[in-house]
């Protein structure tokens, strides 16, 4: 079966992971996987894999929660250490027709506890680590079973004792039903738990399958995205099914990532934008790590027109491309863009790109207050197509609410221009009263401003534009330059720096913006003490940003 007939295939009867790393091994078995770290729940496997290895991890693995009662229809919670063995985990558990629900690691105790009372009874996967974390959750009145991958402890299933279980045969799941469950940043409060079925999984390939169509050779595809989030369940199953080489990366360390780009040259590099703002100092390393890369791709956030041209001039690749492509967990991908080399620093960071060709999403933007959408009055941004996500689940009034018949409301706000390119503007929650759009502010300082590794404008108690700033190893921030660059924006507030590592993020790394505005005015003023990351001259409207 060559790769385009698995696609094919999976267009028809729907994408279930439980069987991808079988398909992919038989196009090509010797396909390699490098991992940066080993897997927690199958250590001795080692960090060099075969398409074909991981494949019979995981049928081993099937066997192994089969074999501990897990069943076709059950709901499986993974919460656990980060790892790349949580993918592996959920192709298994997928594999024996039983249902995915994937949680952050980031997540605290009590959330997990009331999305484990939301799905109803699941078994729980986790380790030892998480478990101590759960110790004050009632996980006996809250789960059915709980099985540890690795560091068990007394009244878990544990998988490593069931080493050695008969293989199943695999089970899919019907074509509508739940398949995989995501949740959402949970930027608000509580995430939201995202059903995909097998069709809906499977259509929201097309998009990039037609750009990976673009891509003759077998180069290998770094992927950095969360273990758990939606994307992730894309970006392996595309790269499985074209047969490339693929390096997972977990570490976020610039100084680690360089020596994994230095040993295998991804061509292709797929992360998350905050991941890319990290690793943006690499553009400096005379070793030159991105030289090999001919395709930077990042989903679902937009990111800073500075950050892709630094990433872009730093690759010696002929028409190195950067793709952009804005969605949520809740619709996939929406619409994309390619920016190149010499114009990535002209682009308007708020263009996040027009409709893919057909078989893709559809976008409309719908008036607010009566107005026709522009850039002076945006309009809330909508989305249609059948890879909508079934409904939040246990939330289905919820669900039902963000939806206008086939149409999807983002939350987001915007406008096309008269070529149809799509402009987001901000999230609605975010508005502030006289800005136009905080993500257009962030976009042009940090543009002209090298120094700064992050800018977040969030509205203050008095519903002024209060811009948090965070420096490259937290330096001063100089009061002359930060001047020099926002005279376009008088409607700014005095800016605030924090260190970095101190901005609220949630589960895939998104800034909390709600969290970080409330941290004005819950908390009380700082003492002058608290001024050592406040840049001289630059009056204090911050408050403790440990919160």
């Amino acid at each position: 079966m060559k790769g385009s007939t698995a696609y094919r295939s999976i267009q028809r009867r729907g994408l279930h992971i439980g069987l991808l790393p079988e398909m992919a091994a038989a196009v090509d078995p010797s396909t390699p996987i490098t991992l940066d770290h080993d897997l927690d729940v199958l250590p001795e496997a080692g960090r060099q894999l075969t398409v074909r290895q991981y494949a019979d991890h995981v049928d081993d693995l099937a066997g192994r929660l089969h074999a501990a009662g897990v069943r076709p229809g059950e709901h499986v919670v993974i919460y656990k250490t980060a790892n790349a063995d949580h993918w592996m985990l959920a192709a298994a558990i997928s594999r024996i027709g039983a249902v995915v629900v994937n949680l952050s690691p980031a997540l605290d105790a009590t959330t997990v506890g009331v999305l484990l009372e939301r799905v109803g009874r699941p078994t729980l996967l986790t380790d030892g680590h998480k478990l101590d974390l759960l110790d004050g959750v009632p996980l006996a009145g809250l789960t059915r079973r709980v099985i540890t991958s690795a560091a068990d402890r007394p009244g878990a299933l544990s998988l490593a004792e069931l080493a050695g279980a008969p293989r199943v045969r695999p089970v899919l799941r019907p074509l509508d039903e739940a398949a995989v469950i995501t949740h959402t940043s949970g930027t608000t409060g509580i995430p939201k738990l995202v059903v995909h079925t097998p069709r809906t999984q499977a259509i929201r390939l097309v998009p990039q399958w037609r750009l990976l169509a673009l891509k003759r050779k077998k180069e290998t595809v770094a992927i950095h995205v969360p273990f758990v989030h939606s994307r992730m369940v894309a970006a392996m199953s595309l790269a499985l099914l074209k047969q490339y080489p693929v390096l997972l990366l977990r570490e976020t360390d610039p100084a680690v990532v360089a020596e994994h780009f230095l040993a295998h040259r991804p061509a292709f590099v797929e992360a998350l934008p905050n991941s890319l703002m990290e690793w943006e100092q690499l553009t400096d390393d005379p070793r030159m790590p991105f030289a090999s890369v001919k395709v930077f791709s990042s989903t679902f956030d937009a990111i800073h027109p500075a950050t892709m041209s630094r990433l872009l001039k730093s690759s010696t690749r002929r028409g190195a491309l950067f793709f952009q492509i804005y969605g949520q967990s809740e619709v996939g991908p929406a619409v994309g863009r390619a920016y190149f080399r010499p114009f990535a620093h002209k682009a308007n960071g708020r263009c996040v790109g027009w409709a893919m060709p057909r078989g893709a999403a559809r976008i409309r933007v719908v008036g607010i207050g009566g107005h026709r959408p522009t850039r002076r009055h945006p309009g809330r941004i909508e989305v249609a197509w059948p890879g909508l996500a079934k409904t939040y689940h246990g939330e289905q009034d919820r669900y039902d609410g963000n939806r206008t018949g086939q149409w999807w409301g983002t939350g987001d706000v915007g406008y096309r221009t008269r070529l149809g390119c799509l402009h987001m503007l901000d999230r609605e929650v975010d508005m502030i009263p006289g800005v136009h759009s905080s993500l257009e502010i962030e976009d042009v300082v940090l543009g002209g401003l090298a120094e700064l590794s992050e800018l977040v404008v969030v509205q203050g108690p008095h519903g002024e534009a209060v811009p948090v700033v965070c420096t490259h190893d937290d330096a001063p921030l100089d009061p002359a330059r930060w001047r020099a660059a926002t005279t376009a924006f008088p409607q700014l507030a005095d800016p605030v720096q924090i260190p970095q590592a101190e901005l609220p993020r949630t589960a895939t790394l998104k800034v909390q913006r709600l969290e970080l505005a409330r941290r004005f005015t819950q908390q009380p003023l700082p003492t002058p003490s608290d001024a050592r990351h406040r840049p001289a001259g630059v009056p204090d409207h911050s408050t403790d940003p440990k919160g």
